[in-house]
């Protein structure tokens, strides 16, 4: 046997044993997958969702049926008083800074509870950039309340954090770059309740991205006032081309859509471009495609942290998002797992991912994304920032078995 024999083999055997392993937890994450398209299904079921609610309306979009029961759709599902998906949202961010700016006025306080925000979100905060319209240069202050040495939320400090000026409270569910735990759902439940106690008018926000259906719930049903996403991520079910949502209390999610579209339209307005099936399909499908994602993370965890790797979440750790973290110490090694993972898609396998600036983040970006929908990060995709301790974020998969595939590239790219 020729050493290329011979590590082709010892990975085969590495993913076949990790695999095996995880048969018990591929079975419990079926059964989450069944209990929240039971949830979906209950939704259309009792909006009536029917083919003719798939045609759309043109210009302003006055009117529109279909728009209208999507909406109450995902306000059903994400157990809300009301919801907007718009294809108009370009991304998570957008969605986003339409609910901060929609909501936040001149001297009103942002405060993040879980340290400093994804790296997007600096430039719309005004921490990073000027002279763009941030919230900052609108008057908006900003505080943090810092992660504790273990990456957790700061209970005792956030016990008295809430000033007469804090308007709102932000919570990102996700790790994003950084490395600590996502946020589950009683975490999240907790944060609402400690803030509430010291003052009830302040809204609560949640950063929604990542973490949709990997629970039985959503942090609007916990007692969160709003929260956004991107329907490029969980809820679009890898086939909805753009947009994102916004749920929560019927009038912030109004104030919200205000300013996504103008004050006096609202939520009123805004043509989905025949999108509606897509958008109503996406959704139906986000369970079972969020279940794959999950065992792909796991499949990772378990081989990376075999191999030595540090992981986050660890391989035996509940997941409360789609993303794995993998610690490599070494910019070649982020640059190999991203290649190899880009070389075993479905779309673009033949392209070379190099690290490079992107529009929204302070330092080099390598990314591996072969996706059909582009960005689209509920499909297989790993990427991560050129900077220590160099962490890659692998994310995704329509089904384990591609992950496993990729997984079995990064491995034999990384041992040899």
């Amino acid at each position: 046997m020729t050493v290329g024999e011979s590590l082709v083999s010892e990975v085969r055997d590495r993913l076949e044993a990790a695999i095996e392993q995880l048969r018990p937890k591929f079975q419990g994450i079926d059964n989450q997958v069944r209990e929240n398209l039971g949830r979906v299904l209950a939704a259309f079921r009792e909006e009536k969702v029917g083919a003719h609610h798939f045609a759309g309306v043109s210009g302003y979009g006055h009117d529109d049926m279909g728009r209208e029961v999507l909406d109450r759709v995902y306000a059903r599902v994400m157990g809300a008083e009301t919801a907007i998906a718009r294809v108009q949202f370009v991304s998570g961010t957008h969605a986003i800074a339409c609910a901060l700016f929609g909501i936040l006025r001149p001297g009103d306080e942002l405060l993040s509870v879980v340290g400093s925000p994804y790296d997007t979100l600096e430039e719309v905060i005004g921490t990073r950039g000027k002279g763009q319209g941030s919230l900052a240069e609108f008057g908006v202050t900003y505080r943090e309340v810092a992660l504790t040495a273990e990456g957790r939320v700061d209970w005792e400090t956030l016990a008295t954090a809430i000033k007469p000026e804090t308007r709102m409270v932000t919570i990102q569910r996700s790790c994003g770059y950084d490395w600590r735990p996502s946020l589950s759902l009683a975490d999240i439940e907790r944060i609402v309740t400690t803030v509430k106690a010291q003052s009830p008018n302040v809204v609560c926000f949640v950063d929604n991205c990542y973490g949709e259906f990997v629970g039985d719930r959503e942090p609007t049903a916990v007692g969160a006032d709003l929260m956004a996403g991107s329907l490029i991520k969980n809820p679009g079910g890898t086939i909805v081309t753009a947009g994102g949502y916004i749920a929560g209390r019927a009038d912030l999610v109004e104030q919200a859509a205000c300013r996504l579209t103008a004050p006096g339209i609202g939520s009123a307005g805004g043509a989905a471009f025949d999108q509606h099936r897509l958008l109503f399909q996406g959704l139906f499908l986000a369970p079972q495609m969020v279940g794959e994602a999950m065992k792909c993370n796991y499949l990772a965890a378990r081989l990376f942290a075999d191999l030595g790797y540090p992981v986050n979440p660890g391989p035996d750790d509940s997941r409360c998002d789609i993303i794995q973290a993998i610690k490599f110490g070494d910019p070649d090694k982020i640059i190999k797992f991203c290649r190899a993972i880009q070389q075993r898609s479905p779309i673009d396998s033949y392209v070379d991912p190099i690290p490079d600036v992107m529009p929204g983040y302070e330092s080099k970006v390598v990314m591996a994304g072969g996706t059909f929908i582009e960005g689209s990060t509920l499909e297989l995709s790993a990427d991560g920032p050129l900077r220590e301790p160099y962490i890659a974020y692998f994310q995704g998969g329509t089904h384990w078995t591609h992950g496993a595939i990729a997984l079995e590239a990064a491995l034999e790219a990384l041992l040899q």
